[in-house]
């Protein structure tokens, strides 16, 4: 494929990498399987402790003169990442539409994502402000600065292969860190196109080898990194499961993290909304990236007033979903990551009809497709309090559910362990302000009148509860990257204590 060869991919890939420099690993080969025909993509190797530690010693070496380097110098080399990104915008795109099975309008769009925050990035260069304090001492000046942490590690998922590592690293950079990737194991060519784009940005620029570091593999990889005392964030993007054993790691040295785990969205339906408009949020929150996004619309909270209305509206609506290859603009939903999504998502909908729910619109295994990984998205009538439903299946299963009082509505929103991404739509501002508010949902991202799906880079993306906590992208996110230092500075001739305390002799 076209693609493939545009990106620097072959059948064999490295795996493991400083930067510019392809580092020899005798750890196991990774298989890449394209979801959408099932045909092998590519190896990659994976590192092994040998390759890890030299990529952690170039990172450590790295980070000396890239803290040094003035923060909107750092920013013009992330503005050359972001225009060298744009001149591979199609053929990444396609990389990530084959390789993990999103439409390819959503691979693009997830290539775009990594310009804007690269553009943001570039701005951010310039605005890593610090607080000035009136000291209550005389002739003292009390102010705070920030500084960067060090070597910044990212463990991403398969479902965003490019997108998220991007969210981190763009700000890790700008605020003077290194980084070292660790991409899903289920999307590795992704990474490896990635790191070479990145290359050749920051050779013409002379960066240090070891700013951006690369270490494919499974699980031990990422235990190397949460048990690295020489890392002093890891940003992690996956299950709720996995963030639960890293966050143990990583707290065990009293190192810091960010995860972004777990969603169990809903979306509320007012008797208020406007249905046409609310259809378009809640298919495409439902199905979009065959429902394996943090993000996906998992649930619906229906007034009960338009319950039935707006059931047929998404029956008619799922009958007009095609499926089929996502490297065809003309389909809507492509193929789940594997065949292990595939008996996932078959033992959910099995589990929610002994649970009781009432599919209908009925799932399974839609045949003609080579890989096997093709499903039928599915609608079922259920109850909050259902063990399915209160459990997330990362999968196109939609659960429907009836309510009466806002109040009631909101309650059963905040009623699951997750706590990502929400949403409302009504045209009563009332219902919407009190949606917004302490009493109205408790996730890191609320909505009115659109979906859960969708988020801008500006805002800081992350949730509650199970959902992990920590923030990344947007508004003030890069604080996270940063260490904060408080000074004061005495300019006068004498040295009074605070508090007034007095220590003569």
């Amino acid at each position: 494929m076209q693609f493939l060869q545009q990106l620097n991919l072959n059948a064999a890939n490295q795996g493991v990498s400083t930067g510019t420099q392809w580092i020899s690993s005798n750890g196991n080969t990774i298989e890449s399987f394209s979801p959408v025909d099932g045909k092998l993509i590519g190896t990659v190797v994976s590192a092994d402790e040998a390759s890890y530690k030299q990529v952690m010693a170039a990172a450590t070496k790295a980070f000396e003169e890239w803290r040094m380097m003035p923060a909107p110098k750092r920013g013009e080399i992330v503005r050359q990442v972001g225009d060298a990104l744009r001149e591979y915008k199609e053929p990444l795109g396609q990389l990530v539409s084959y390789e993990m099975g999103k439409s390819l309008q959503e691979g693009l769009g997830e290539v775009q994502e990594m310009i804007d925050i690269c553009d943001f990035a570039v701005g951010l260069s310039r605005q890593l402000y610090g607080l000035t304090m009136h000291s209550e001492r005389p002739l003292h000046r009390m102010y705070e600065q920030w500084h960067p942490l060090g070597t910044v590690g990212i463990i991403s998922a398969f479902n965003f292969p490019v997108a998220v590592w991007a969210w981190n690293a763009a700000l890790a950079w700008i605020c003077g860190n290194v980084c070292i990737w660790k991409p899903s194991e289920k999307t590795p060519l992704c990474s490896v196109a990635v790191q070479n784009i990145v290359a050749e940005v920051f050779k013409k620029n002379n960066v240090p080898e070891g700013v951006n570091c690369l270490v494919n593999g499974a699980r031990e990889v990422g235990e190397m990194m949460s048990n690295d005392i020489n890392i002093p964030l890891v940003s992690a993007t996956g299950s709720t499961r996995m963030g639960k054993e890293l966050n143990k790691a990583v707290a065990a040295r009293l190192g810091k993290t960010i995860l972004e785990l777990g969603g169990n969205n809903a979306i509320i339906i007012s008797k208020d909304a406007d249905l046409d408009m609310a259809l378009v949020g809640c298919v495409f929150g439902a199905v979009g990236t065959a429902g394996q996004r943090c993000t996906t619309t998992r649930r619906l909270i229906i007034h009960e007033e338009v319950y039935e209305i707006f059931k047929q509206k998404l029956v008619n609506a799922y009958k007009q979903i095609k499926i089929g290859n996502p490297l065809d603009a003309t389909n809507h939903v492509g193929p789940l990551i594997d065949k292990d999504a595939v008996a996932m998502y078959l033992k959910a909908i099995e589990q929610g009809k002994q649970q009781g729910a009432n599919f209908v619109v009925e799932g399974g295994v839609v045949e003609g497709f080579e890989s096997g990984c093709y499903v039928q998205p599915c609608i079922a009538e259920a109850k909050n309090e259902m063990q399915i439903v209160q459990h997330e299946t990362f999968a196109p299963i939609l659960y429907l559910m009836k309510y009466k009082t806002i109040d009631e509505a909101i309650a059963m929103q905040n009623g699951v362990p997750q706590g990502l991404s929400s949403s409302i739509f009504t045209l009563n501002m009332r219902e919407a302000e009190l949606f917004l508010s302490h009493k109205g949902s408790d996730c890191g991202i609320a909505n009115v009148n659109i979906g859960t799906s969708g988020a801008e880079i500006g805002g800081a993306f992350g949730g509650e509860k199970e959902t992990g906590g920590g923030r990344e992208s947007g508004s003030d996110a890069w604080k996270a990257y940063m260490r904060r230092q408080t000074n004061t500075l005495n300019w006068g001739s004498s040295l009074p204590l605070a508090q007034g305390i007095k220590f003569d002799f």
